[in-house]
């Protein structure tokens, strides 16, 4: 449940006037954008930002659209394809479920993303945060976003805590009790938090000073207690299975259309185990097809 006692609202909602005028500019946030690629251009750029920095997602996204500038156009690609243009982004299988939402929008929806949220999470790889977030930024709806950045904004400014605690459905409700009445303003309002996050009140050196709510911000009034770090920290890159998955899966991009040789992939890599692991885990994740001794992306 939300707290029943909070920073008064005006405070929060100063978020809007800040945010007009120090959001970054970032392509997915211009009226050209939209009038361009509409909510298939958000929802390309929500799947790109998942877990990746924006700084490495814009150059990927405008070259996606200049390829796939529709679901129908993606719709028609191969997995391969897909994969290819997909690079060195990271999380490939997001890529496949972008795939396959571009199908199932083509076929369901007559090639338009859907507005309804119940409609977007019912696509491959949509959920709540991505179906919420199209919603608002493609179409204006009232409706609570909540990413990382905005739960770390709210844990501080409205918890008093140093940072939030595990993902869960009272952030919704909490921000959710926030929002503007107008849907314009609530729209901005999602945003805003977000760019808060992403930008000011960061995970390990918060800019307060630089805050625009820090009057009302309810861990700064209590002094910034350290509450602790709750997040689960990932694991190294260098000498993980992930570093050889990337490794086999560059090769096989690089080799397209054309399959290579099984034993030739990651021949070098020093722990023949983890090799293994990694070209099964592709196999198994639709991101490799194996044909006897050869292997390839998925046709």
């Amino acid at each position: 449940m939300p707290p029943t006692s909070r920073p008064d609202p005006p405070g929060l909602l100063r978020l809007i006037e800040w945010y007009r005028g120090s959001a970054r500019d970032l392509p997915w946030r211009r009226p050209a954008f939209h009038d361009e690629f509409g909510a298939w251009g958000t929802l390309v750029s929500e799947f790109m930002l998942q877990q990746t920095p924006v700084t490495r997602v814009i150059p990927h996204l405008e070259a996606w659209l200049t390829r796939w500038p529709t679901p129908r156009a993606l719709a028609a690609a191969s997995p391969a394809e897909v994969l290819q243009q997909w690079s060195n982004l990271g999380y490939p299988r997001r890529a496949l479920w972008l795939h396959r939402a571009a199908i199932e929008v083509s076929d369901r929806h007559d090639g338009v993303v859907p507005r309804d949220v119940d409609a977007l999470l019912r696509l491959s790889g949509i959920g709540d945060y991505t179906a919420r977030a199209v919603a608002v930024f493609a179409y204006g709806d009232r409706h609570p976003v909540v990413d990382t950045n905005t739960r770390r904004v709210l844990a501080r400014a409205v918890l008093g805590q140093a940072q939030p605690g595990a993902p869960s459905r009272t952030d919704l409700d909490l921000m959710s009790s926030l929002l503007p009445e107008q849907d314009e303003d609530a729209a901005t309002f999602n945003a805003a938090a977000m760019e808060l996050g992403a930008t000011v009140c960061v995970s390990r050196a918060p800019r307060c000073d630089s805050c625009p709510v820090r009057d009302s911000c309810a861990w700064v009034a209590a002094g910034r207690p350290d509450t602790g770090d709750v997040r689960r920290r990932q694991a190294a890159f260098e000498g993980s299975d992930r570093q050889a998955r990337g490794a086999a899966l560059r090769t096989l991009r690089q080799a397209a259309p054309e399959a290579v040789p099984l034993a030739s992939v990651l021949r070098e890599w020093p722990d023949a185990l983890q090799r293994d692991r990694a070209i099964d885990s592709l196999i198994a994740d639709g991101l490799a097809e194996a044909d006897g001794e050869l292997l390839s992306l998925p046709r």
